[in-house]
Parts: C-alpha cells; sequence; structure tokens
C-alpha cells in the first residue's frame, strides 16, 4: 500500500494495535516488521466474491478515518489495493464476530497457519523475506493444498478443493471444524 507517508505510518500502526499490543517492545514476541511487510504487499483475488475481502479492508480506512477525525477527502487513499495485512485483520475481525474468539486470536491463528508465526521481529531479516514471499504467493494464488493446509484454514475433512471455494466459506467450514477453538 502506498498513499501518503505519513497517514500510512499512522495507519500501519492503528492496524497493528488491533491485532498486538502496541507497548510490547520485546522483539521475541513482536510482529512489527512482518506486519509492515504484509501491509506493503497487494491482496489479489480470482475468486469470485473474495473482493469483498477488498472491501472490509476499505470498511477498515473508514473506520481509522472517523476515529482519529481526518478529512475523508482523500480518494486517492480509500481507492488503494487492499494489503495483505489489511485483509487479515479484516478477516480477524469477521473470524471474531463469527465465534467465540477474539481478533487477536485469529489474527495468531492465521499467522499460525500460513507458518508466518515463527517470524516475529527477532527473527525477521531480509534473508526471511524470501520465504515470505513464498507463503504470500502460495495464499494469493491458492497453491496449498487441496485440504487447504498451506493457507489460512487447512480443514481435516475438506468437503471440496479449497483452492477454488471462496475464503468467506473456507472460514467458515474452519470455524465449523474447530468450534472448540
Amino acid at each position: 500500500m502506498s498513499g501518503s507517508p505519513p497517514l500510512d505510518d499512522q495507519y500501519l500502526e492503528w492496524l497493528y494495535s488491533l491485532v498486538q499490543p502496541v507497548t510490547n517492545r520485546n522483539p521475541a514476541r513482536t510482529y512489527w516488521s512482518l506486519c509492515e511487510y504484509l501491509f506493503k504487499r497487494e491482496f489479489e483475488w480470482f475468486i469470485p466474491n473474495d473482493g469483498n475481502r477488498v472491501e472490509d479492508a476499505r470498511d477498515l480506512r473508514w473506520t481509522f478515518i472517523e476515529t482519529f477525525g481526518f478529512d475523508d477527502d482523500n480518494p486517492d487513499w480509500m481507492a488503494l489495493d487492499a494489503s495483505i495485512l489489511e485483509m487479515l485483520i479484516a478477516l480477524s475481525q469477521r473470524a471474531a464476530f463469527e465465534s467465540n474468539k477474539d481478533p487477536n486470536f485469529w489474527f495468531s491463528t492465521f499467522l499460525k497457519n500460513l507458518e508466518l508465526s515463527r517470524f516475529k521481529d527477532s527473527q525477521f531479516s531480509e534473508k526471511e523475506r524470501q520465504v515470505i514471499d513464498e507463503v504470500l504467493t502460495r495464499i494469493v494464488y491458492r497453491t496449498y493444498s487441496k485440504s487447504g493446509r498451506g493457507g489460512m484454514f487447512p480443514l481435516t475433512r475438506a468437503k471440496t478443493d479449497q483452492r477454488k471455494v471462496e475464503i468467506w466459506y473456507q472460514m467458515q467450514a474452519y470455524l465449523i471444524e474447530h468450534s472448540e477453538l
């Protein structure tokens, strides 16, 4: 995402605060660098209705603008493509609404399922970006397994090829299968 740098910086910090404690400065426990990297990567979608995840991300921008009283006369910033970070955070909020867990829990679960949870700030380096890029390519282009393994929503008993199912329904199947979470 690349809009107005000062606005982007404030927005990124606000996004991070939705899923991680901003006051925690311990690099062995924080994901600031990973989140910043995910913020710079565009979320692309190819399955019908996955565009709704982009709209969810834009809703986050509206909430940010309204929360902090910024002018909403920046249509270029509002129209920017959604980042992967925005999509994950918005989806974690949707999962929280559909379950008895909070967005922090779901964001952490998504990172774990995507095998990104090991990239805390103390482990984040230029070398690791290649691995992260491979994960991001896997989720955007849906090169994970039919059961969703390698994606956000791995299932034990997938009834359909998850690579062809919109994200919303992947999440619903995951919530049902993991109702004990």
